[in-house]
């Protein structure tokens, strides 16, 4: 088997689905998935940083959100080190990392600060990971959710569907689960890997 891999990762709030994804254009194979958590659990306000100071105006919410999200960004760059290093440790290369999560965009005009809130977690988990493949020295690339199976077919046109039909056959060899955020983690992996 090739020992180049590519880490997927599907941004959630508060943890990421990890796919980390080998072998052939044509033979895909999951090397081993898994959870990243990126809070921390010392600092329960990293669970959902945005609620915690949603009632603020949100030029005051971005300044007092800053603490959390310098403890998220940590937590994100150590477990991704961690993953890499036991990657490395058993032989592998990681090329890079593939990122779907929520679009960067201006969330200054949502007036609703609950639904603010969500909004503005939803970026940062996936910013966190950017920047942690950053820190740990991947190239790596953001795919934005709601845009992602428009990506894929765009990118890889007719080759779409059988790629698609390759990660969902995965979940006959893998332990459950194998839902959606696993499939989108993974071919953001092979993405990276590939395309």
């Amino acid at each position: 088997m090739d020992k180049v891999v590519a880490i997927g990762l599907r941004a959630k709030t508060g943890r990421a689905i990890a796919v980390v994804l080998g072998g052939s254009a044509d033979n895909p194979v999951v090397i081993t998935k898994l959870e990243l958590p990126l809070t921390d659990p010392k600092v329960p306000a990293t669970f959902q940083p945005y609620h915690e100071v949603m009632d603020l105006p949100w030029d005051q919410s971005q300044k007092a959100v800053r603490t959390y999200t310098r403890a998220i960004e940590a937590v994100a760059r150590k477990g991704l080190a961690g993953l890499i290093k036991k990657l490395r440790t058993d032989g592998f290369n990681v090329k890079a990392v593939g990122i779907v999560g929520a679009k960067d965009r201006d969330l200054a005009h949502i007036g609703n600060y609950h639904i603010r809130a969500h909004a503005a977690e939803g970026v940062l988990f996936r910013r966190v990971l950017d920047l942690a493949a950053e820190a740990n020295g991947l190239k790596w690339r953001a795919f934005a959710d709601k845009e992602f199976e428009k990506i894929v077919a765009s990118e890889l046109g007719q080759k779409a569907e059988s790629v698609k039909r390759k990660l969902n056959e995965i979940s006959r060899v893998v332990p459950a689960p194998w839902r959606a955020d696993e499939k989108q983690a993974a071919t953001a992996a092979w993405l990276v890997l590939h395309g």
